[in-house]
């Protein structure tokens, strides 16, 4: 009966946290409404006061009188709505770290049961063991790789034969789109015409950007 009054209690004790900071946040949202309502007070007695200011001046003052005091209201509740989240934040850093404690003491406990039995020694033997058999896998490749298997290609041969296939495609693009490649009549066009291409549509762009400044300038005239 004790254990079990002591684990409500424990549990009871790690709820707080979270059962204030819920409390918290219902206040908050509370504030927070009450903010917008008053907000929208001191707008309609901004709109009052606006639209009789010509023709009935005590209205408009009682409007002004209005919303100064909605003002005011604001003012408390935007100060109560900062310390309530002050304390929101305050109570979940504070939790967080409490969380964060007993999370490195477990990890303290996971990391002694795994060295248990662990020494030095033992490592050293095993890094040994390692190594040793680190070295017999690269000396096994080396000796599978080094070992030559058939006759070795001729680079020559291969460069040759290149040469034939590269001499083939021109002969054969030779012979579909007449004795001098297309690439090579393009390449030989005037300079000075394709720089006039190239440079007819920044011109134009310079022209439309002008007369679209132009017509703001027109538009903001009549305004």
């Amino acid at each position: 009966m004790w254990g079990w009054f002591g684990g409500a209690g424990a549990q009871k004790r790690k709820d707080a946290p979270k059962n204030a900071i819920l409390v918290l946040r219902q206040q908050l949202d509370m504030l927070q409404k009450r903010e917008r309502h008053l907000e929208n007070q001191m707008a309609e007695q901004d709109a009052a006061a606006r639209k009789n200011i010509s023709t009935n001046k005590t209205a408009a003052k009682a409007a002004l009188r209005r919303k100064k005091v909605h003002e005011r209201s604001l003012e408390q509740t935007q100060a109560q709505v900062a310390q309530v989240e002050q304390q929101i934040y305050s109570i979940e850093a504070a939790n967080i770290n409490q969380e964060t404690l007993n999370a490195m003491k477990n990890a303290g406990n996971a990391m002694k049961s795994i060295h248990n039995g662990l020494t030095i020694d033992k490592v050293d033997q095993t890094m040994d063991e390692l190594r040793e058999q680190h070295q017999l896998g690269e000396e096994i490749a080396s000796a599978i790789t080094n070992a030559p298997i058939g006759d070795p290609i001729d680079e020559v041969d291969l460069e040759t034969e290149l040469e034939g296939m590269e001499q083939e495609a021109i002969d054969e693009r030779m012979l579909k789109t007449g004795t001098v490649p297309v690439s090579d009549e393009v390449n030989r066009l005037p300079a000075a015409a394709n720089g006039e291409l190239k440079g007819k549509a920044p011109m134009v762009a310079e022209e439309e950007d002008e007369e679209e400044e132009l017509r703001k300038l027109q538009a903001e005239m009549a305004i």
